[in-house]
Parts: structure tokens; sequence; C-alpha cells
């Protein structure tokens, strides 16, 4: 799972990369595929249920799950948020980043930080001995105590192995029920969407792409992970986040 999470990364760097006014989404989504297949890689969502794309590009109210398009070019000051899964050897990896597009305002990198750290933070709670729900609780309460965001429920984490869906479902908010006991060996994928405005979300008529029903933008991370005895993996890492990986203490993603 590792080795796909690589693959993934790497991608998800490209795509970084990129990422620029004028570029559509389209492109974007070629780029990941080819970075994907050239790897010896498929890409996980392409055909999923019959979705078209190799990634997610979800731009500005769009939360998650949007359709690469042709006509669907980035401007100056969009924030887009691109969700990639690869295959390799019946393994899979899933993490989604969200960039902005040239400038953007404060308040919107600002909300891009709370997001990215809500998901560091229900990663941290990945340990032997805690509860699903732990996980939830540990995003929720981050991102209350950060301001007025919106905290997405109708979506969430989930585990993931030998196929990219698997139970459990992973909430990104506390619930009274402490749901499984974690145990050394699960791999979950940890994904937090904070919206700028309200939490309320709603699918538009293309049966995928779902929007903020304010039409605020929105964020979203994620990575996939596993539980050891020595601290969470995660499998997805890129180079950026091994900073990050070491100041807590978890083992190097590399093993």
């Amino acid at each position: 799972m590792r080795a796909a999470g690589q693959i993934v990364a790497r991608t998800l760097d490209t795509l970084r990369s990129a990422v620029r006014p004028g570029i559509t989404t389209l492109d974007l989504d070629a780029i990941a595929e080819h970075s994907i297949r050239e790897a010896g890689a498929v890409p996980s969502f392409k055909g999923y249920y019959g979705f078209p794309g190799s990634i997610c590009a979800s731009v500005n109210e769009e939360v998650v799950h949007g359709i690469p398009r042709s006509d669907k070019v980035l401007r100056e000051g969009d924030l887009i948020s691109i969700d990639c899964g690869a295959i390799l050897d019946g393994w899979h990896g899933d993490s989604a980043i969200t960039v902005a597009v040239g400038e953007v305002t404060e308040e919107e990198r600002t909300a891009m930080q709370v997001c990215e750290q809500a998901m560091w933070q229900g990663i941290a709670a990945m340990l032997p001995g805690n509860r699903l729900a732990d996980i939830g609780h540990a995003i929720e309460s981050y991102i209350d105590s950060r301001g007025s965001y919106g905290n997405v429920h109708e979506y969430g984490g989930h585990g993931i192995g030998t196929e990219m869906h698997m139970e459990p479902h992973v909430l990104n908010y506390a619930t009274q029920r402490k749901g499984i006991r974690l145990v050394r060996g699960m791999c979950l994928a940890i994904e937090p969407m904070v919206n700028l405005g309200q939490r309320h979300v709603a699918q538009l008529d293309d049966g995928w792409t779902v929007v903020t029903q304010d039409g605020r933008k929105s964020t979203h991370f994620e990575h996939s992970v596993a539980i050891t005895d020595d601290g969470p993996r995660v499998l997805t890492a890129r180079d950026e986040n091994l900073a990050t990986i070491a100041e807590r203490g978890w083992p190097h993603p590399d093993g």
C-alpha cells in the first residue's frame, strides 16, 4: 500500500506544480492518468461506479467528486481540491490536497490550513486501543476551536486496502457511539472537508459533484494511514509531510 501511496503522492506533487490560471480540470486529469499509468498502476477512480475521471477536481464551492471537464478553466483566486487514487498490484492509495490558484485571500488560506491540520489531528488519534469515534472527535474539536467553519457531515473517511472504499466509514465529527476499537494493521483514509461558510451540501444533477449550499468555497485534505504499534504510518505521505511526521514521532512512511 505504501508503494501505491507513493504513486499517488508523486502524482499530487505533479498536479500541484501544474495548477495555474488557464489550465482546465480535464488537462489535470490527463496529467494524473499519465503519471499513474507510467508508474505501472491504474487510476482507482476511473470507471468507479461510472465516474469518468482519474481524479476528482472540485473547484471553489465544489466540495468533493468534481468531474474533470474541458470547460472548467482555473482562474486566479480559485481553490481546487484534487482527490487522487491508484491501484498497484491490487492495493489502493488515496489522498487529496487543496491548492490555491495564484493569490487567494487570507481567509481562504487559513481555511486550507485548518482543514489540513484537522486531518493531522484525526490521524494522531489512530492508535491501537482507541475507538473509531476518537478520530471524529479530534477532527471536529480542532475545527471548532479555529472559528466558524462548516465541517461537512455527509461525507467522511473510510477503510482502504484491497478496495478503495471499505468498512468502516470514518465520521469527521463526534458522536456518542464509540465505534469499533482500533487495532494494529487497520488502514483508514482520513479526509475532513471544511467549508468557509455553513456545513450543508447538495449533490448536482450530474450525480457526482457535491457543492456547498451557500456557495462559499470548500477545502479538502486526505491521507491513507496504517495503524501501527509505533504510531500512525502515513502511506500517502509526500516529501513535504515528512517534517510533520518526524515532529510527531511517527514511523517514517518508508519503514
